[in-house]
């Protein structure tokens, strides 16, 4: 049986909604509010249609980072002048490589060829070292990217429309945003755990979509696909952390910034018809 929440793109490997999901105090979270998806760089003509047409697509939220946008240069999304696209690396980034939206232009700034070894955090933080190396990629992710993911959740929540919130991959830094959305709209943690394991089913067409493009070759190709595959004591380790820590998902978006106000907001995008 075919998930529903599957948005079939040609161009995407692995594109879904949010929506349809059960809420622990009863319902689901609403369809057509929030999506999750690998990069949108290869959408066809008939893509675009569909989610800015049937789906009501009017925000795209990239967690890439610059030089990744760079590299792979505008997608098709970017020429639809109703949609806002909002750029929120969750890798720190300095000096040219930032504010990439703000100079569509400069395609020629020169780029690193080793940019893809900063896509894991190099240094597990104080009493991380013993977590395995997905999950420290994932914590740093909210320690050297916080504000970022304070960022893309506020893009999704003040979106008009539907919003699409992706990386490369759809998996790692998409899945973690992801999550922390779905734990403020009440989702029991382990369907959170759920949908971000969800990207296995379709991690074959993500991994060799990603391999035929210069950017993501070597990393797609120096690794089996099962390496590259999201496991759910991945993300239920994570959300363990930040329960023992922070008091959940929402104890750490407070501490950062995103209160009680910024909560309710997000929450009534997900769940409120």
């Amino acid at each position: 049986m075919v998930d529903a929440r599957w948005i079939p793109l040609a161009g995407t490997a692995n594109t879904r909604d949010l929506g349809g999901l059960p809420l622990a105090g009863g319902g689901t979270t609403v369809p057509g509010r929030v999506l999750r998806s690998d990069d949108l760089q290869e959408l066809t003509r008939g893509d675009v249609e569909l989610l800015t047409g049937q789906l009501g697509l009017t925000d795209v939220v990239d967690l890439r980072t610059s030089a990744e946008v760079r590299m792979e240069g505008r997608g098709p999304l970017r020429e639809v002048g109703s949609v806002t696209h909002r750029h929120f690396s969750l890798i720190p980034e300095v000096g040219e490589y930032t504010d990439v939206f703000a100079d569509d232009d400069a395609a020629d700034v020169e780029v690193p060829e080793d940019w893809v070894e900063t896509l894991l955090p190099r240094t597990a933080a104080p009493g991380d070292e013993d977590e395995s190396p997905s999950v420290k990629a994932y914590l740093g992710y909210l320690s050297d990217g916080a504000d970022n993911v304070v960022g893309a959740l506020r893009a999704v929540t003040t979106a008009p429309g539907a919003a699409v919130v992706h990386c490369a991959a759809g998996k790692d830094r998409t899945g973690v945003v992801c999550a922390l959305a779905l734990s403020v709209a009440g989702v029991a943690p382990e369907l959170v755990v759920a949908d971000y394991a969800q990207t296995a089913e379709r991690i074959e067409g993500v991994v060799a979509k990603l391999a035929a493009r210069p950017t993501y070759a070597e990393d797609m190709t120096r690794r089996d696909v099962a390496s590259h595959t999201p496991r759910a004591e991945t993300m239920r380790r994570v959300l363990e952390l930040l329960d023992e820590r922070h008091g959940g998902a929402t104890g750490w978006l407070t501490a950062h910034g995103f209160g009680a106000d910024d909560q309710a907001a997000l929450r009534a995008k997900l769940t409120q018809a």
